[in-house]
């Protein structure tokens, strides 16, 4: 019988309907289904990795699971990525040019314009969409860096986190940065994962290694024939820098020659590769004013000798993120799936400066860019405890332009040191490599190229609409041709860059560049150009010679800036500002006992340049109670309060240097423990700690947490994840308060740091978080 005209339900239904099954054919519909054979898709995402710090772009570093891929694999020499972390991320998930993501810098501001939207907007979908809607199964792990850093909380709407952007599953970090050892976060799909101690011999990477092996063992305990997309974006190698004791141990003693000799070796060992025409230049050390390295040689024994401990560390982690991957390959061949996976290694951008010229034991203090007396951007520690969990540490530029071999400048300005950066691709069935073909591409590419190449390799369709509204076209190209024919053509021939000021603007070999230079406005740019044919390590600058082809360059640039949200371009001042409505976030807040850590960002706003007092309220202190009532912070800057032998202690680390001062003992029922900051001149606090509304001790003169720190968030009981105070964990392990304890409330108070000088931290704040 017909379906009634007033019978709802019915009207997508193919099958057929009657009053009963017997005179009724059913219909199912099903998920999308990846084709017959489809490819796995593994893209591995490295953090501020220079074109040089694997084996097969030149580096003495071992990787022997590189080595591997590349030698039956593909080595793209000419791939080129956005200066900072987040935009590279737009736009390697988008296919579509940072700023049109939203992404023209890192997520840790909020101008409030187009381009720097700084979360992905409901119309540009990503690789983890249009490969689940192919039938993929998508998981992420690892370092996102695509929220804006005030919408971590678990009160702020998730609309960029990852499992709402197209991943099935995610485990890693939404930061742009963490400690290795102590993680201040890590996110579980889409909650916070609690943690009050990281385990014995705990390391990031090895967690993230883990829990990707573990989705993929679970995907085919389960479909033995799905393809699944894996999208592994390492936290290594953004600072602080540690590594296994192991792989530290591994280098020792590797780097006592420098890096310029480095610089010099590396380079010879790309063109002994092939992976620069004959003639290529390279210049031995950055010289530039604000860029510079000093040589080697130059340096006393004591330098040389602490600075050759960076270089082993951070050795040691590109050695752990090559293991890493062997563990993932050694998973591909025991499913028999490593010749049918497309597997991607690539960076972010090239090796960073941010450590100085002389790098740092104290990570965090670093960063203070002002100019303030006595402040110390290098907090003195036993050199033997560079790389460890107790320290956070970087390297000084010298080994950043040695990362960048055999290329000019860092991360974050648009030269090549900046923005070429490594690329290997594996795929044995689909991509196979002829006896006569050496595996190296010099045509260019970049980063909105992977999503369309990735998609039609594997044979697959975009949707063209997500939630209803019409998709962000691909700005990037396919490099298909590229990849299969040795002597095929790059499709992309042209692209803009701008971070900060510094632009770029690239059109069929020719290269126009420019740094930022304060003293002549964002707006007035110094043009450099480059033919990067002849002079790929962009040595020569032909402006003077060529004028009228700067001035078409330029014109170009300003076109597709236009054409791409770049305007208006920022200052660093301007990158500070923040929206009204995070006002809330220094509200008074009480925090109940067992309330989960607070998120960093929110915990930092009750204390960021300004006077507070935290109250600890009791039920009655009673003789023996003994613990932890708040902390705030890890090894790299906090504080915090706790009753230890019927006595109020409280411990400020200041970056690395710790101070402890007993507030004598509590009296039996005691209600009311406080300790109070008081802002004085340059950027210190006055600590003072009471004992129901009498001062029972002061901590004068300590200099003010700033930028990021502290870097782990306010815990309540106990000190949770990363220890304020070593020594303390070692006796104590978190050290649960075993009294009655009612609430901590924090109230802040008023402003005492002048607006300029907290933009001028909050943006170089900003930097290191990219």
């Amino acid at each position: 019988m017909p379906v009634p005209p007033h019978a709802r339900g019915y009207e997508n239904f193919a099958g057929e309907i009657g009053r009963t099954t017997a005179d009724s054919t059913p219909e199912w519909v099903y998920p999308p289904a990846a084709p017959a054979g489809a490819p796995n898709i593994i893209v591995v995402l490295v953090d501020d990795m220079g074109f040089s710090d694997i084996g097969p772009f030149g580096s003495e570093i071992e990787t022997p699971t590189l080595d591997r891929l590349a030698a039956t694999g593909l080595r793209l020499t000419n791939f080129h990525t956005t200066p900072l972390c987040s935009p590279s991320r737009a736009a390697l998930l988008t296919g579509v040019n940072s700023h049109r993501a939203g992404f023209g810098f890192v997520a840790n501001a909020d101008p409030g314009y187009p381009g720097l939207r700084l979360e992905l907007a409901d119309d540009v979908l990503t690789l983890p969409e249009i490969l689940r809607a192919n039938g993929y199964a998508t998981y992420a792990v690892g370092k996102w860096h695509l929220v804006r850093d005030a919408t971590l909380h678990p009160g702020a709407h998730r609309d960029s986190w990852p499992t709402q952007r197209g991943f099935d599953r995610y485990y890693g970090s939404l930061e742009g940065l963490n400690s290795f050892y102590h993680p201040n976060q890590l996110i579980s799909d889409s909650s916070a994962v609690e943690v009050e101690e990281f385990p014995e011999n705990y390391y990031l990477t090895d967690d993230y290694t883990d829990r990707a092996i573990g989705y993929l063992k679970d995907l085919r305990a389960h479909d033995a024939t799905k393809p699944f997309f894996l999208y592994f974006a390492h936290t290594a190698m953004h600072g602080p820098l540690q590594a296994k004791p192991a792989d530290q141990a591994k280098y020792r003693g590797r780097y006592k020659e420098g890096w310029d000799r480095l610089r010099q070796s590396r380079f010879a060992e790309q063109l002994a590769q092939g992976l620069f025409p004959p003639g290529t230049e390279q210049k031995p050390r950055n010289t530039e004013p604000g860029y510079e390295a000093q040589e080697w040689d130059s340096l006393t024994p004591e330098q040389q000798s602490r600075f050759e401990r960076y270089m082993e560390v951070y050795a040691g982690m590109v050695d752990s993120i090559d293991q890493s991957l062997g563990r993932i390959v050694e998973t591909l061949e025991q499913f028999g799936e490593l010749d049918n996976t497309i597997i991607v290694f690539t960076s972010d951008n090239g090796g960073t400066a941010e450590g100085g010229p002389e790098g740092t034991r104290t990570y965090f203090a670093q960063f203070a860019q002002v100019d303030e007396p006595d402040w110390e951007r290098d907090v003195p520690h036993d050199d033997e405890l560079i790389g460890t969990a107790r320290l956070g540490v970087h390297y000084p530029r010298g080994w950043g332009q040695a990362s960048n071999t055999p290329f000019r400048f860092y991360k974050g300005q648009t030269f090549a040191g900046g923005v070429r950066v490594p690329f290997v691709l594996s795929w044995p069935k689909g991509l196979p490599r002829t006896t006569d073909d050496a595996g190296v591409r010099q045509e260019y590419t970049y980063v909105t190229d992977l999503a369309p190449t990735l998609l039609e390799l594997a044979g697959l369709e975009r949707p063209t609409v997500r939630n209803g509204l019409p998709a962000k076209d691909f700005d990037g190209v396919s490099a298909v041709d590229v990849l299969r024919d040795p002597g095929a053509v790059s499709q992309h021939t042209e692209q803009y860059s701008e971070m900060t000021g510094h632009r770029g603007f690239y059109r069929d070999g020719w290269k126009l560049l420019a740094l930022l230079e304060p003293a002549r406005g964002i707006d007035d740019p110094r043009w450099q150009l480059f033919d990067v044919r002849t002079d790929p390590t962009e040595l020569h600058d032909l402006s003077e010679r060529f004028p009228e082809k700067v001035a078409e360059l330029a014109a170009a640039w300003d076109e597709a800036a236009w054409n791409n949200t770049v305007f208006p371009l920022l200052t660093r001042q301007d990158l500070a500002l923040r929206r009204p409505e995070e006002a809330r976030l220094t509200d008074r807040v009480r925090i109940l006992p067992g309330t989960a850590t607070l998120e960093r960002y929110r915990s930092q706003r009750l204390i960021a340049y300004r006077d507070f007092t935290i109250a600890a309220e009791l039920a009655g202190f009673e003789p023996g109670d003994a613990g932890v009532l708040v902390s705030h912070g890890d090894p790299l800057g906090g504080y915090v309060l706790y009753v230890e032998h019927d006595r109020l202690h409280f411990t400020y680390n200041a970056y690395g240097r710790e101070h402890t001062v007993d507030a004598g003992p509590i009296p039996a029922g005691s209600r009311n423990l406080t300790v109070s900051a008081t802002v004085q001149p340059h950027l210190r606090w006055d600590f003072s700690l009471g004992i129901d509304g009498v001062q029972a001790a002061t901590l004068p003169d300590q200099v003010q947490l700033v930028g990021m720190a502290p870097w782990t968030g306010i815990t309540v009981g106990l000190d949770a994840r990363g220890p304020v105070s070593w020594e303390l964990r070692e006796r104590r392990g978190v050290f649960r308060y075993t009294g009655a304890l009612r609430s901590i409330t924090y109230l802040p108070g008023a402003v005492g740091v002048p607006e300029e000088t907290q933009q001028a931290l909050d943006s170089e704040a900003e930097l290191i978080a990219e």
